[in-house]
Parts: C-alpha cells; sequence; structure tokens
C-alpha cells in the first residue's frame, strides 16, 4: 500500500463563549448590599436562541460523518456507463489530453463503489488542495502526473502501487474496469472530514439578475457538455449525443446545480500520451467568470480563489454571493473563452 507521506491531524475544537458576570481588575469587590427576600419572587431569563443547525459544505444537506474521498473517472464512451457517479457530492468535468475530458469526483455523503478508476492528470492536486488532506484515488499515471500529486497533502492510494480499495470488474475489459471501493478508502486511508471550501446553500434564489437557464451547452476542449432542466425533478440531467445519461444502475445522471466555471488553460508539454498529446493543465487558482444554472435559471458573475488552501466564492455582477440549490453541484471547467449557450 502505497499513500502520502504527509500524516493528517484532524481535530474538533468547540468553542463555547460564557457571558462573564462580572469583571474585576486589582482592587477588592464592595460587599453587596442584601435586600429583604419577598414572600414570591420572580426571576426575569434571557432564553438562548439555538445554534444553527450543522450542514454538509459540499451539499448544503444533512452533515456526514465519512471523510471525504475523491477519485479520478473515465469520461469517454468507453468507460461509460459508469458506476456510483451519481452518489458524488461534487463532480469537476475537466478536459485532460487530445480534447478530451475525465471527471473528478468528490465523495462524503455516501462512499460507495465507483468505476471506471483512471490515472491522475498534474492539475488534480491544485484543485483539490481546497479541500485539505482529503483521500484520493486513481489508477496511476505517468511521473508528470504523479509528481504533482505525491507533494501534495492529499492521502493517496493508487492501484499500480498495490494500494488499498481497488479490484478488477470481469465484465469490463481492462484499462475501463478498475473498481474502487470508497468505504473501505475511507477506513484506511484517514483522511480529512468535510469542510467548507467556499459554498453557500439556500433553496431560494437570493440574487436579483437572473435569466432562463434551461439548457446548458458548451465544451471542455474538443468535448461537448450539456445539461437539460428537468423542472418535475427540480435537477439538471446530462446528456451526451443527446441521450441521458445513466448510471451502470440504471439512475439518471443529474444535479441541482450546473457551474460553468472559466478558468486559464495552459499546455502542460511534461505529460503526453501515446499519441505524443499534450496534457493540458486548468488552473484553479485565480479568478474569472462564471456562470451558475440552478432551478432553470442562470446567474452570471464571477469565482475566486486566492490561493491553493482557499476555498472558491462564487459572487454575482453586484457582488452578492450565489447561493447554490441544496443537494450538490457539477462543476465544468471551460477553458478562458469557451463558448456558452
Amino acid at each position: 500500500m502505497m499513500m502520502s507521506s504527509r500524516a493528517l491531524a484532524v481535530g474538533c475544537v468547540t468553542v463555547a463563549v460564557i457571558p462573564l458576570a462580572a469583571c474585576g481588575g486589582g482592587h477588592h469587590a464592595k460587599k453587596p448590599v442584601v435586600s429583604p427576600t419577598p414572600s414570591t419572587s420572580a426571576v426575569s431569563t434571557t432564553a438562548t436562541p439555538p445554534p444553527a443547525p450543522a450542514i454538509n459544505p459540499f451539499t448544503g444537506g444533512k452533515p456526514s460523518a465519512n471523510r471525504v474521498v475523491a477519485v479520478k473517472i473515465e469520461d469517454t464512451a468507453a468507460g461509460r456507463p459508469q458506476l456510483g457517479i451519481d452518489k458524488a457530492d461534487i463532480v469537476y468535468i475537466e478536459q485532460v489530453e487530445g480534447g478530451l475530458t475525465r471527471l473528478v469526483a468528490v465523495f462524503n455523503t455516501t462512499l460507495p463503489v465507483v468505476e471506471p478508476v483512471r490515472s491522475t492528470r498534474a492539475n488534480d492536486p491544485e484543485l483539490l488542495a481546497q479541500f485539505g488532506a482529503i483521500d484520493y484515488a486513481a489508477s496511476g499515471g505517468s511521473h508528470a502526473e504523479l509528481k504533482p500529486m505525491d507533494h501534495s497533502n492529499l492521502r493517496t492510494t493508487i492501484n499500480d502501487r498495490g494500494g488499498p480499495g481497488f479490484q478488477r470488474d470481469d465484465n469490463r475489459p481492462i484499462p475501463n474496469n478498475l473498481r474502487a471501493n470508497l468505504s473501505v478508502i475511507g477506513q484506511v486511508l484517514k483522511g480529512a472530514f468535510a469542510k467548507s471550501i467556499g459554498l453557500v446553500f439556500s433553496s431560494a434564489i437570493a440574487n436579483s439578475a437572473t435569466l432562463p437557464g434551461t439548457t446548458v451547452r458548451t465544451a471542455v476542449g474538443g468535448t461537448p457538455v450539456a445539461f437539460n432542466w428537468i423542472a418535475s425533478s427540480k435537477r439538471y440531467a446530462r446528456l451526451i449525443d443527446g441521450a441521458y445519461q445513466h448510471t451502470a444502475t440504471g439512475a439518471l445522471i443529474s444535479t441541482p446545480n450546473v457551474i460553468v466555471q472559466f478558468c486559464k488553460s495552459t499546455v502542460y508539454t511534461a505529460d503526453l500520451d501515446v499519441l505524443g498529446n499534450p496534457a493540458q493543465y486548468t488552473h484553479t487558482i485565480g479568478s474569472g467568470k462564471v456562470v451558475v444554472f440552478r432551478n432553470g435559471r442562470r446567474i452570471v458573475g464571477t469565482w475566486s480563489r486566492p490561493s491553493a488552501t482557499s476555498g472558491t466564492t462564487l459572487k454575482d455582477a453586484a457582488g452578492k454571493p450565489i447561493a447554490l440549490s441544496p443537494g450538490g453541484e457539477w462543476f465544468v471547467l471551460v477553458a478562458t473563452g469557451s463558448q456558452l449557450s
């Protein structure tokens, strides 16, 4: 088993704020004057409001006791139908090489078995740094792909290195038949628990400037990306080549929120595929345009993430936070200047 050499210290600190009855310096307090006790006395108390309920920072729903596990998943026709992707709290669509896409799926609410797991890319540690020292599963990678991961604080399990939690699916051909049991991975690696990555949630749209947003049509690299709003389920369903996508168990692949995040993209010549195509490096630190689709509406604004450990904040044109609909989200990481219709 190979994993990151960096240890994780997870702690929970609860701070109770107790009103002080009196404050004193170095002087002696005066003896209080005691009044006669009436036969009947009324004690006035001020009710303390209950604390705000804790929420899952990835979905706005109930918090989970699970650790956070991210997985690199195949996103081409050879890898479909995928298994377990419908259980992810957050999914990122990113460009790899040759104009193709892969997914980085982040799980916390549930830790299912997922398939097919594929190799890491050099920009994944940058993307995932905002989550903390979480668990990360991938099939392998070239030296140029693994080096950034090995220098990150991710707690990793890599199948090619004999990491825990993997098995092959005999019903599919290699390399698109690698499964990862995320429950096992979470128990073995013991990475970080969920924390805020800058997202806020609300069941209602609080932003005043919205436009119709029932369809999402864009491209990541040379791969078209499409979602349609399904009013009956209040979710956006993913389409590929005009067909709605389902998992291996038949579940419709859908999400309450689609976030089209415009990012700087550069050629990563240190990593070439077997055809000589260089990988693309998607930069998720910085700022840029964002379009958030929720509840059949779209909100145009900006995203900002000043450092690797910072979360990603979303604000509308007036500088007001863009709240997401509770239930999870898909980020579509498009290159700056990409078309969106």
